[in-house]
């Protein structure tokens, strides 16, 4: 499947699939219980599609989440990198034998977290397989539980860079390479491996199921945990979970997760690097930003990502990139479409290449072209930006 290509984006994606089932507007609208005005203007671009009714449709097509949005494209000079990176992951269990440098090892996973928080996919998908060799051979030489964490970490790093194309068969597969890592290494790898898998449901559309998992992992985290550790677990555990009740607009769950993340980010003290993923107070803030754009709360989201922003943050590209896009996507719910222009504009500063894969950039960038009738010269570098014609 593949979106038209002169207007990519998710909800370009929704026309395609409903042709290719020879269905009318009103057949699918009727299926997916929205109204046919509502769905005429997301195949339009009048209206963004956020991922809560994209998992609906998808539902309606008898597809996953992923699948209707659509899968990133393997950028030039990437294939081999991914075919040898998946042979990489057929032998978890059939180490090379080859000695390895362990300060060599220590400075390859730095650059490895450096490069994800830069959000730059594609040094990330070129060092990738050697690293997640070596680290594999390591821990097979050592078997200590540190080794194999550092393992699960790469396998994050696995899951997070499919997740972001959309690559959905990779990133499951890297997520049960991560656990059976984290089994072997300590309890807080454990949360972050469970925190990945619901990422997948998060991924597919499956919210219910995602949820499910992060309440099993909490319940763990709380039992087995002690200390610090147990805060960080817990508290990327909660963010977790406050995107998925978001996106089901369940606001009493939301809140459940948002006030133990906040209490767990409170004595975490500032945003630290945690298995490469960060967890703190600021990214607690992104959460909840994104989450109250989910649940419509749009005013109170731009209220709090325009005083976060005032304030001063600490986060990597990989975090404030997205920031900017949930920005526009309040904006834009606000009907300030200039605004929304310029925060879009920022997110593809601050990290090109995931705003080039993102749906959420993809989406607005083809509702925020397709609304803006007269000449514009940002929407028109936009455009070029996200590969529109106009």
């Amino acid at each position: 499947m593949s979106a038209e290509t002169t207007t990519p984006g998710p909800g370009a994606n929704v026309k395609v699939l409903r042709l290719e089932r020879g269905w009318l507007q009103d057949q699918l609208a009727g299926r997916a219980g929205m109204s046919t005005s509502m769905l005429g203007k997301i195949e339009r671009g009048e209206r963004p599609l956020n991922q809560g009714m994209g998992a609906v449709l998808a539902k309606a097509f008898g597809v996953t989440l992923d699948e209707l949005l659509g899968q990133a494209p393997v950028q030039s000079g990437d294939g081999d990198r991914l075919t040898e990176l998946r042979a990489v992951m057929r032998r978890f269990d059939l180490p090379t034998g080859e000695p390895v440098r362990e300060d060599r090892l220590a400075c390859d996973l730095a650059e490895l977290f450096r490069l994800r928080g830069d959000a730059d996919l594609s040094s990330v998908t070129h060092r990738l397989p050697g690293l997640l060799r070596r680290v594999q051979d390591h821990a097979h030489a050592t078997d200590l539980p540190g080794d194999w964490a550092k393992v699960a970490d790469v396998y994050s790093a696995v899951y997070w860079l499919a997740a972001r194309h959309r690559w959905m068969t990779l990133a499951e597969l890297a997520v049960i390479k991560q656990r059976q890592a984290a089994e072997r290494s300590n309890p807080l790898a454990l949360a972050v491996a469970a925190r990945d898998e619901a990422g997948t449901f998060l991924n597919g559309g499956d919210f219910a199921g995602g949820l499910a998992v992060v309440d099993q992992a909490v319940v763990q985290a709380e039992s087995n945990m002690k200390g610090r550790n147990r805060h960080l677990a817990l508290g990327l555990l909660h963010l977790r979970g406050m995107t998925l009740a978001g996106r089901m607009r369940d606001k009493k769950t939301v809140e459940r997760h948002i006030k133990g993340a906040r209490e767990s980010a409170a004595i975490t003290g500032s945003d630290i690097n945690v298995h490469g993923v960060h967890f703190g107070p600021e990214n607690t803030i992104t959460h909840i930003l994104a989450t109250r754009v989910d649940l419509r709360n749009n005013a109170e989201a731009l209220e709090v990502g325009e005083r976060y922003l005032r304030d001063g943050h600490t986060l990597p590209a990989t975090r404030i990139g997205p920031l900017h896009m949930n920005i526009a996507r309040a904006k834009l719910a606000l009907k300030d479409r200039d605004g929304a222009v310029d925060s879009l504009a920022e997110a593809w500063d601050i990290a090109p290449q995931m705003a080039k894969v993102h749906p959420t950039s993809l989406e607005l960038s083809r509702v925020l072209v397709s609304l803006h009738k007269r000449s514009n010269p940002k929407v028109t570098a936009l455009a070029k930006r996200a590969g529109i014609k106009l």
